[in-house]
């Protein structure tokens, strides 16, 4: 199973695969895990995306590229391979059709924005531990304190209405216009299927449509 999982920030696409990778044994390929690991070991490309991001520059396309077809010849791939958060943008995935990098299913999980907002803005995290709450789905007991130390919960940045309104701009302009691009791959080649699945409904009925789409027991 070579899959790719698509939509916005905060419709539950690492929810999702965390469920996916349980299932299948296969890796999730991340392209921040792949950075992070290449710099620590140190290799050729590890030395290059030190450099640039040491810069401040953003790591080319080239680059991850080089690093994905790195990650995929590694033995655990062997039997298939998750991508989370990639290909972000549309010459990420022509680079992996060029590079002859199989991919058999494509799924994109799909939110409306206002209640990407609403689930995003309303978080809140304790910190000291990483404990996630929400003010309406998951709320602490106290109001803005964590249920175990009493200490008090605070949003990101990145949670926050504004932010999370920029974060969705930038989606629809680099990253949602890969649907389309999928769609047409998926008509055009019969070894590549494409599915819309609705994020809205509960954890385990999400992951039942996903399910159901790979032939996966739930």
């Amino acid at each position: 199973m070579k899959l790719i999982l698509l939509g916005a920030p905060g419709v539950g696409k690492g929810t999702q695969a965390k469920q996916i990778i349980k299932a299948t044994g296969i890796p999730q390929i991340s392209t921040g895990d792949m950075l992070r690991d290449a710099i620590r070991a140190g290799t050729g490309l590890g030395k290059q995306v030190k450099q640039v991001m040491d810069s401040g520059a953003l790591v080319t396309d080239e680059i991850i590229i080089a690093l994905v077809i790195e990650r995929l010849a590694q033995d655990d791939c062997r039997d298939g391979y998750l991508f989370d958060g990639f290909p972000r943008t549309i010459p990420q995935a022509e680079a992996l059709v060029e590079n002859d990098i199989a991919i058999d299913r494509v799924i994109e999980i799909s939110v409306p924005d206002d209640e990407i907002v609403k689930r995003l803005s309303g978080r809140r995290i304790h910190e000291a531990s990483g404990r996630i709450y929400h003010l309406t789905h998951n709320p602490p007991q106290e109001p803005g304190k964590d249920d175990v130390t009493g200490e008090p919960l605070v949003q990101r940045d990145d949670d926050q209405e504004g932010t999370v309104k920029e974060r969705l701009r930038v989606y629809r302009e680099l990253t949602a216009p890969l649907v389309d691009f999928y769609q047409r791959q998926a008509s055009e080649n019969d070894d590549l299927d494409f599915h819309r699945v609705t994020g809205l409904g509960t954890t385990e009925e999400i992951k039942a449509a996903i399910f159901e789409i790979l032939g996966l027991k739930p």
